[in-house]
């Protein structure tokens, strides 16, 4: 060990054994000329640097170093050195200056600038490296006027010790030939102390420059150690895991490539992503890489048709997140491994039991089963279909393809339309040759709308069956849950008896007709209107509410209300089996007061930016509506604008004039105005021209198979392009699933709400208060 190294080390353990002697706000190193401190072997050597403390006189100082016990100073010198290092708070500051008020001047300053210093004072220039190697200083200051080594000399060894350490050089007088020969010789600035706050603007600068700099170095060196943990993790990950950015894929890990059957990367790094899939795919892909990249993608998985190396199809469920590569945004996509436990076979045997393995629809008793158990529980609130299909001339079919082939045929068929299927959804087959499907949607003609799509699916379809292609059509039936279909028998013997007359057509739907029966109806009717009544009387209606999320951006707090009735037993009855009654015999307006007051009980109470409310034919008609509302909401002191009360787009085209007056005059009360179910009616954007409106809700029907038809997708396109030429928000109805979700992102429509956003809450349970207000 050299003397000097030694002699500070030891300056360092006495000043932590004996913390008297120094100031944890400014320890300073004094020269060699200063009163000499005692040594553990009790002599006295020369050239010996100590910590100083400026609130003591140097003999002072001396005379505490002497008076410490030989105790505190049996600790291990690396121990000392690391603890007193350690305790330092703030900018470590080495000094090369041979006077003491030249040490106070730059503590002073930098103190006064924000930057509580901890100057090491530093006497003797060939010091240097090694109180660099203990100090680990964050800027360096030299008297150039008092060395006559020159600022190349200290600038070197700064270099070989602390490469990028800040340099300041301070000097009697100070021009720009003494500015510009200093920075050649490796100095970051030359100042005087006469200019103070050039000092502290100059120290200030370098001090951040320096510590970015090192930020940032610390920053890639953690990123590579990162990016190497990630290629390790990625190589032996069992998920399959590609980069993409900007749309080209830009790294695999091999279960990638072995999932897509490609040997080599090269085959895939650097190609469109879109490449890797069939073209059905591709505007649900576009989506939710703009969705991942806005950080609107959380947790859902999207279901998209891959194409393998040998150009065959595989179904994948993808999942994304955002990521980086070589510092520029990506994003990442996964697909899971399906875990399956080899070690517990009977979990096997029992899906092989309930399900095809090829297809993954159920077989037919476990569909039974399966259907029966949904259809004793309680309605999400929409309405459940059973579609039965089968396809049409099979015999024909059979008697050239012979019954292998058939079998093939049949399961390819099952097959599309398992990748039609939402999450919720139900499928197998139930005979030879036939298959039903449980839907569960937001009304009949979503589910009609499903089943149209799925049909013209087939239709398109070429199927490869050993060397033969062939297509192939397909007719359904469709039989609605209710009280006439209240059993499984009856639900199943109406959809395959829709199925066989619409057989006779070919490529067709065929829906039950109404069972006309006008003193059956009217019993009925009857008995609703005094359950209705009963309710409005007993304040036995709630209001339920579904969140509008954003698409575009992060505003939310929008909510469209639903209304349900409760029963004499306290069970909830869907709009869909009263308000037919309660229209037929003119309750609609007591029950959309009723909601107009709930809605305003719950802006007042809940505050969300915005609650859709839907209003009847009969408030249409109704001119006392605009006057009501006002005194409701100027008693209520609630604010219009939150507000905003909708009507169908059958309902505006019937009551145009009535509509557009509606309108306007909600308009000026301060409250919104919106057309729902829009897009399916003879003329949508007539509806735009002539009414003015805040948004427009797309039809739920438009939503049935939007993922993967190039036909709704372009219709939807058009109705988001018009509404945005009107100034118009758009709001997608009844979405389903994550696919739909992604292609809304990629048409541009602004938000959208459904049974996959959340399911109805209850959210208003007593309503007393409002009914005696709105009676």
């Amino acid at each position: 060990m050299s003397p000097n190294t030694r002699r500070a080390r030891w300056s360092l353990r006495c000043a932590h054994a004996c913390p008297g002697t120094w100031s944890p706000a400014w320890p300073v190193r004094s020269p060699a000329s200063r009163p000499r401190p005692y040594w553990p072997d009790g002599r006295n050597r020369n050239g010996v640097t100590k910590l100083w403390t400026a609130s003591r006189s140097t003999s002072q100082s001396a005379a505490r170093l002497q008076s410490c016990p030989e105790g505190a100073l049996s600790t291990a010198p690396q121990a000392m050195e690391s603890n007193a290092l350690n305790s330092q708070v703030g900018v470590p500051v080495i000094v090369l200056t041979r006077k003491q008020d030249h040490v106070e001047a730059i503590n002073r300053g930098l103190r006064d600038a924000r930057h509580p210093a901890h100057c090491s004072w530093l006497s003797d220039p060939s010091e240097l490296a090694d109180a660099m190697v203990q100090i680990a200083p964050e800027l360096m200051v030299y008297f150039a006027d008092e060395f006559p080594g020159g600022v190349a000399a200290i600038a070197a060894t700064r270099d070989h010790a602390t490469p990028g350490l800040p340099l300041l050089c301070i000097r009697q007088s100070v021009d720009e030939s003494t500015i510009a020969r200093d920075l050649d010789a490796g100095a970051q600035d030359t100042l005087s102390l006469a200019h103070t706050r050039r000092l502290q603007a100059v120290a200030s600068r370098e001090l951040r420059a320096y510590r970015l700099e090192r930020a940032l170095n610390n920053t890639q060196r953690s990123a590579s150690r990162y990016r190497q943990q990630l290629q390790a993790f990625m190589e032996g990950s069992a998920d399959a895991i590609a980069t993409v950015q900007e749309g080209i894929v830009v790294e695999v890990n091999p279960a990638w490539l072995e999932l897509f059957g490609y040997a080599d990367e090269e085959a895939v790094v650097g190609q469109p992503l879109m490449d890797l899939f069939e073209s059905g795919s591709h505007t649900a892909l576009k989506g939710a890489l703009v969705a991942a990249m806005q950080g609107k993608w959380e947790d859902q998985s999207l279901r998209a048709q891959a194409l393998t190396s040998d150009g065959s199809a595989l179904t994948i469920e993808l999942q994304f997140e955002v990521a980086s590569f070589d510092g520029d945004a990506a994003v990442q996509l996964t697909v899971p491994r399906v875990h399956r436990s080899d070690d517990d076979p009977d979990h096997l045997v029992a899906e092989m039991v309930q399900k095809d393995p090829v297809t993954g629809l159920y077989h037919r008793r476990p569909l039974l089963d399966a259907i029966g158990t949904r259809l004793a529980q309680p309605s999400r609130g929409g309405v459940r279909v059973v579609v039965w299909l089968r396809p049409d001339k099979l015999l024909e079919l059979r008697a050239g393809l012979g019954p292998l082939a058939t079998e093939t045929l049949l399961d390819r068929l099952a097959g599309l339309i398992a990748t039609a299927l939402g999450p919720a959804d139900l499928a197998g087959r139930m005979t030879g040759n036939g298959l039903a499907v449980l839907l569960e949607r937001g009304t009949l003609k979503d589910c009609q709308a499903w089943t149209e799509n799925l049909l013209r699916s087939i239709a398109s379809e070429v199927f490869e069956i050993g060397e033969q292609s062939l297509s192939l059509t397909c007719s359904a039936g469709l039989a609605l849950a209710g009280r006439q279909t209240a059993t499984l028998d009856s639900l199943l013997d109406v959809a395959e008896r829709c199925c066989r007359e619409a057989r006779a057509q070919g490529n067709c739907l065929r829906i039950p007709e109404a069972v006309a029966d006008d003193t059956l109806a009217m019993e009925q009717d009857q008995l609703w209107v005094r359950r209705i009544k009963a309710a409005l009387l007993e304040n036995r209606f709630r209001l339920v509410h579904q969140p509008i999320v954003s698409l575009q951006d992060s505003h939310q707090g929008l909510y469209d209300l639903l209304v349900r009735m409760v029963d004499e037993t306290g069970e909830e009855i869907l709009p869909g089996e009263f308000l037919p009654a309660a229209q037929r015999h003119k309750l609609m307006k007591n029950i959309d007061r009723w909601v107009i007051g709930a809605a305003i009980a719950f802006a007042m109470s809940r505050k969300p930016a915005r609650v859709f409310v839907r209003l009847s034919a009969d408030s249409v008609l109704d001119d006392t509506l605009p006057k009501w509302l006002q005194n409701q909401l100027r008693g209520a002191g609630a604010p219009p604008q939150r507000l905003c009360f909708q009507l169908s787009e059958e309902l505006c085209h019937q009551y145009l004039k009535q509509a557009k007056r509606l309108a306007e005059s909600l308009r000026k009360i301060g409250c919104q105005f919106t057309v729902d179910h829009f897009g399916t009616g003879r003329d949508p954007l007539q509806i735009l021209h002539h009414v003015p409106m805040h948004y427009v809700k797309i039809d739920g029907s438009l939503m049935q198979g939007l993922s993967s038809n190039d036909v709704l997708q372009q219709q939807v396109r058009t109705l988001v392009a018009a509404a945005r030429d009107h100034k118009v928000l758009t709001i997608a109805e009844r979405v389903e699933d994550a696919n739909t979700m992604a292609v809304l992102f990629q048409i541009g429509v602004s938000y959208m709400q459904g049974h996959y956003v959340q399911e109805p809450e209850v959210v208003l349970e007593d309503n007393t208060s409002m009914l005696r207000t709105i009676a």
